[in-house]
């Protein structure tokens, strides 16, 4: 069994949190992350164009380029962590220049060397797995696919083909952190992508609250935040630790009652 297999083979829905490396005190706020209970964590690889991410993550992003995070640190954070934390899913998650500007065998080995369990590329389409996903498997990093409200029945078996870890399921369509999708609409979503894998399926963008964590939580296998987080960093600079912790408290606490009620 895998670190991610295991998170998400627990009694309740797994807590997936992301935040962006090089913003704030990361290794402080890494260590809140896993304190408050988070079950995965997502390690967002800052880029000076993101397509996906909404205003905060790409202000985070701005500030952490501009404190010049490079590529050889966010390995470096992510080994760091591995040490700390020999148990708890580290996914990176960020866009193709900055995992195949040196080629994807490099990508891979690096990400294999630090600890890495998984990889999710934004703009890297099934089509054009080649660029990565082979070397990848190769290395044991699961390559995180995502799926969106407009992933048809028909583009959905791409999607599926050579993912692993789980399937992250964008709840909007649209950027992060500005619109939460109907409830109702979500659990359709994720019933109709579970009649088509056994993969864990993560809900995320836009989930902000306790209340909204645990509605995901019972039909879902894992709740993604994000914004949210990136957001306490902003406010609280390098001193965002503690908030962190008890924020992720909050969602933790809500997402393991939404199974027992």
């Amino acid at each position: 069994m895998t670190r991610l297999s295991s998170a998400f083979s627990k009694p309740h829905a797994a807590l997936v949190t992301f935040i962006t490396a090089g913003d704030g005190d990361t290794a402080a706020n890494l260590d809140a992350l896993v304190a408050g209970g988070a079950d995965v964590i997502e390690l967002g690889m800052p880029f000076t164009d993101p397509m996906a991410d909404g205003p905060g993550i790409q202000e985070a992003n701005i500030r952490s380029l501009g404190a010049g995070t490079t590529t050889a640190d966010i390995f470096a954070i992510a080994a760091a962590f591995r040490a700390r934390h020999p148990d708890t899913p580290l996914v990176l998650m960020g866009y193709a220049n900055p995992m195949t500007i040196r080629g994807g065998e490099w990508f891979a080995s690096e990400c294999n060397k630090a600890g890495v369990d998984g990889v999710i590329c934004v703009d890297i389409p099934p089509e054009e797995d080649a660029e990565l996903g082979p070397v990848l498997r190769v290395a044991g990093i699961d390559l995180i696919r995502l799926a969106t409200p407009t992933t048809d029945k028909a583009r959905l078996p791409a999607v599926l083909d050579g993912a692993s870890g789980f399937l992250y399921y964008v709840s909007v369509a649209g950027i992060t952190g500005l619109q939460q999708a109907a409830q109702t609409s979500i659990d359709e979503a994720v019933a109709r992508l579970k009649s088509y894998t056994d993969l864990p399926v993560a809900v995320g963008f836009g989930v902000r609250t306790p209340e909204q964590a645990a509605s995901i939580a019972q039909v879902a296998d894992g709740v993604v935040v994000g914004s949210a987080l990136v957001e306490l960093v902003a406010r609280h600079g390098s001193n965002a630790a503690g908030a962190l912790q008890d924020y992720v408290a909050s969602l933790k606490h809500a997402i393991v009652a939404a199974r027992k009620a």
